[in-house]
């Protein structure tokens, strides 16, 4: 049995119970998306919340995550279904004496077919949340596999026919932002972005993730985090960095921030040499930062 939800802040209040602190135009998006049977597109800088967005869906509507990972070169054998090749060749060497057209419909059947995530969503008996992350990553070839699902939610098999889903998933795209998507691809979605935190979210954000952290140090931290941001970086800490971050300092036995301190661990926030040294270089931390 999966949960839905009667408005906007029912969902809020669902995500916050799960730690992840939505503001209202997610939950709004969130809430139209179950209501309407829409994907979401959700786009903004790595590391922003994207993926644990439907990561907690997944968890308040007590829903199976099924997720698929965009890569460069994902094509339709990873993400929607292929066949079972060595299973096929066994049966037409052990019934060869059968002739090929018995033979051929029955290793062309489901017996033999392997479900990847877009085809275990669409065949699944219960709802689930299907996460189809970092879109931006495939090839626009690819990206064209997705429109009949995400129009009908039913796949084309040539040797099979088209198959329904059974039940509709809540679907959730990331993208960092990295290409442009098609605009066929968008119209199907509803479009949320999620960019880095006001300093007031992001303390929320730390407190809720990192228990043991103090009101003084997540101010701190949320601060400084945003400091860093203004920067011109090859790659700004993104959330998950500043809950790492506050980790960190706890784990070091630190409560409070000074320039010493930041310094001595710009490598959890930062991930290139030169950010590093740029922000090492020019970052002044004052007290009550």
């Amino acid at each position: 049995m999966t949960v839905s939800f009667g408005s906007p802040s029912e969902v809020g209040d669902a995500l916050k119970s799960v730690n992840y602190l939505a503001d209202h135009r997610t939950s709004q998006i969130v809430y139209l998306a179950e209501a309407l049977g829409k994907p979401v597109l959700v786009e903004g800088p790595a590391g922003v919340g994207k993926t644990e967005l439907a990561k907690s869906l997944a968890t308040i509507t007590e829903r199976a995550l099924i997720r698929l990972q965009c890569y460069e070169g994902l094509d339709e054998s990873k993400a929607l279904y292929e066949w079972n090749y060595k299973k096929q060749l066994l049966r037409i060497q052990a019934d060869g004496e059968r002739g090929w057209d018995a033979i051929e419909e029955d290793i062309f059947s489901e017996d033999f077919l392997l479900a990847r995530p877009l085809l275990e969503a669409i065949r699944s008996a219960e709802p689930v949340v299907l996460l189809i992350d970092e879109i931006d990553r495939v090839e626009v070839e690819t990206e064209a596999l997705l429109l009949e699902i995400l129009s009908d939610f039913q796949v084309s098999i040539p040797e099979l026919g088209t198959i329904s889903a059974r039940t509709q998933p809540l679907v959730v795209l990331t993208s960092n932002n990295t290409r442009e998507l098609s605009e066929a691809l968008k119209r199907r979605c509803l479009f949320l972005h999620i960019g880095y935190p006001e300093i007031d979210r992001e303390k929320e954000i730390l407190l809720a993730r990192v228990p043991d952290l103090s009101e003084e140090l997540s101010e701190q931290l949320a601060r400084v985090v945003r400091s860093i941001r203004q920067f011109q970086l090859k790659k700004p800490p993104s959330v998950s960095e500043s809950i790492d971050w506050a980790r960190t300092l706890l784990a070091l036995g630190a409560s409070h921030i000074d320039t010493d301190v930041v310094k001595d661990t710009l490598n959890v926030l930062l991930k290139y040499q030169t950010d590093i040294e740029k922000v090492s270089k020019d970052l002044t931390v004052e007290d009550g930062d």
